[in-house]
């Protein structure tokens, strides 16, 4: 999938993904060594967006799991259509059981979820499986066998194992401390916010209209607000949502009006907005 790191840097560049050093070097190991990469971070730091970059630079089919309180078996592995094994039953009255039987258990009547789609696939594939910590610790359990094993058991038809193994990436919030089974099976990275410049030139890349003392002032002012102790620091898709916001505005400087009429773009908690107008020293912007 990469010759380097410079590789993994370079193309995931092409497709407006600014990758740190250690985001290229653990992405080009995770593909090398055919290992799941689990990226943990506050949300908005670009975990899902990476999964998304890999795919377009590999030419790859994206698989996605959302994770969710809830998800089960049939939700990620496959389920069967049950509304047509009825009719298919219906239809043919006449038949035993076991002539019915071996026929609605048949492929025709098997609902692929997102787990058995990538697994059986035998094109170039990245599965991501995201926010896997909002997921109950049950759903952990039935993705060791797919990550160690890259197969997949169906009882009415046998094992699917995977022919070609997709890239697999499963994002993490860190709302709940995933297994240390989990874990191991992964190669891990953390993606945190930015450093000021890298996140300027993330800015710039997607803002490309801004002028560039306002891109400063953006980032200069969003870095002291994660500094402060708010309810929800702005991640970087904030930031740039404040750039779009500012571009659309016609603003020029980060004057106190402009920057307390759209502080609600990057933070979303009252209680921070008044924190952030008390504390961030608007007229000295």
């Amino acid at each position: 999938m990469f010759t380097s790191v410079d590789d993994v840097s370079a193309r995931l560049a092409e497709t407006g993904y600014l990758a740190s050093p250690a985001v290229a070097t653990t992405v080009f190991l995770a593909a090398r060594l055919g290992k799941p990469l689990l990226v943990e971070g506050p949300a908005g730091v670009g975990k899902t967006e990476l999964a998304k970059a890999v795919a377009q630079v590999a030419d790859a089919r994206l698989v996605r799991l959302q994770c969710y309180e809830g998800v089960d078996e049939s939700r990620a592995l496959y389920e069967w259509n049950h509304a047509k094994q009825l009719l298919r039953i219906s239809a043919g009255r006449d038949e035993s059981w076991d002539e019915a039987r071996t026929d609605i258990f048949s492929e025709e009547f098997l609902l692929p979820r997102p787990l058995l789609t990538a697994i059986r696939g035998d094109e170039p594939t990245v599965l991501l499986i995201d926010e896997t910590d909002k997921a109950d610790v049950e759903m952990e359990g039935l993705l060791l066998e797919v990550l160690s094993d890259f197969q997949i058991t169906v009882p009415e038809l046998g094992t699917v194992t995977a022919t070609r193994r997709p890239f697999v990436v499963l994002t993490s919030n860190a709302g709940r401390e995933l297994s240390e089974a989990l874990r191991r099976r992964c190669l891990f990275l953390h993606i945190g916010f930015p450093e000021e410049e890298l996140e300027r030139r993330i800015v710039r890349l997607k803002v490309p209209g801004l002028p560039e003392a306002l891109a400063e002032s953006v980032v200069r002012v969003v870095g002291a607000l994660r500094a402060m102790d708010l309810r929800k620091a702005p991640s970087v898709a904030e930031t740039v949502d404040w750039a779009r916001t500012l571009l659309a505005l016609g603003a020029d400087t980060l004057d106190e009006a402009v920057v307390r009429d759209s502080l609600g773009v990057i933070l979303k908690h009252q209680d921070d907005i008044q924190k952030a107008a008390a504390k961030l020293g608007l007229d000295a912007l």
